[in-house]
């Protein structure tokens, strides 16, 4: 089922969900993005067959307005967007033999940093101390079993770094904060991260999948960059143990994906440069 990409427009590609993630797929993808409520498995007929695409992909998700602990504040809102939705979408695309993209998190799971390594696709030792992990728990575990026989693909991202001013950016949150933690963290560079959709979806993939870069970001590293444009910018290094907010920290495998041929790089290899084309774009 390769994609060609070079096409105007690409209409066999429907992204649902008109968040930070979908309104950057679209764009590079240009094909019809909808960002219409789905209360129901009759809502996502509807759409299928406005658009009848080829492939959906699915960017509805609840992160909270602020940050993950929101999620408590809208447990419903959060619980359909993030569990239930997926579900749907999974049946509507089997019963029209429509390829399913959906756009998972990999920050639903526990980790030691002494003891653990890089943590693969079929670990299953989840974090449950937060509902918004708790919620994405539900859904990958669905599609998970369903992927084994249908054309489903979970992608894991976490913590998207983009090259572009935006209030989900993990850099301007950085800078707003003015200070940060020093753990190392895997990280989802968007610009990577739409290449890696487009190799995944020309190669026609299936399962789960950790999209993220290789390695873990420091953020103090990142603010390092950021201040070698602006050097006034000032910053703090403080205790992961002050934040006193429930948060999981981990490092992500990339082996799988790099299996498919596709060539991910180190998270600290694209700081200057997102930092750089980030600066000129302003």
């Amino acid at each position: 089922m390769g994609m060609n990409f070079k096409k105007k427009r690409n209409k066999k590609i429907l992204i649902l969900g008109k968040g930070f993630i979908g309104e950057r797929l679209q764009r590079e993808l240009d094909c019809p993005i909808n960002g219409s409520m789905i209360n129901c498995y009759s809502d996502a007929e509807k759409l299928i067959k406005k658009y009848n695409p080829k492939i959906i992909i699915n960017c509805i998700g609840i992160t909270g307005k602020r940050n993950v602990d929101d999620c408590e504040l809208e447990k419903d809102a959060t619980l359909f967007a993030n569990s239930f939705v997926p579900v749907i979408l999974a049946e509507v695309a089997l019963r029209n033999n429509i390829k399913l993209v959906h756009i998972s998190s990999g920050c639903i799971f526990n980790y030691d940093y002494k003891k653990d390594k890089p943590i693969k696709e079929e670990n299953e030792n989840y974090f449950f101390k937060l509902f918004y992990s708790r919620s994405k728990i539900y859904s990958e575990r669905a599609l998970e079993v369903l992927a084994r026989d249908y054309n489903i693909l979970i992608l894991r991202i976490r913590i998207p770094l983009l090259n572009a001013v935006h209030p989900k950016n993990v850099l301007d949150k950085l800078i707003k904060y003015g200070q940060v933690i020093d753990v190392a963290n895997s990280v989802t560079y968007i610009p990577d991260f739409i290449k890696a959709v487009k190799h995944l979806i020309k190669i026609n993939a299936c399962g789960t999948f950790n999209v993220v870069n290789k390695g873990g970001l420091r953020y103090i590293n990142l603010m390092r960059v950021y201040q070698k444009y602006n050097p006034f910018f000032k910053f703090k290094v403080i205790p992961l143990k002050n934040l006193k907010l429930t948060r999981t920290n981990l490092i992500l495998s990339t082996a799988k994906l790099e299996k498919t041929g596709f060539k991910v790089r180190n998270i600290n290899s694209v700081l200057d440069e997102c930092v750089r084309s980030r600066r000129q774009s302003t």
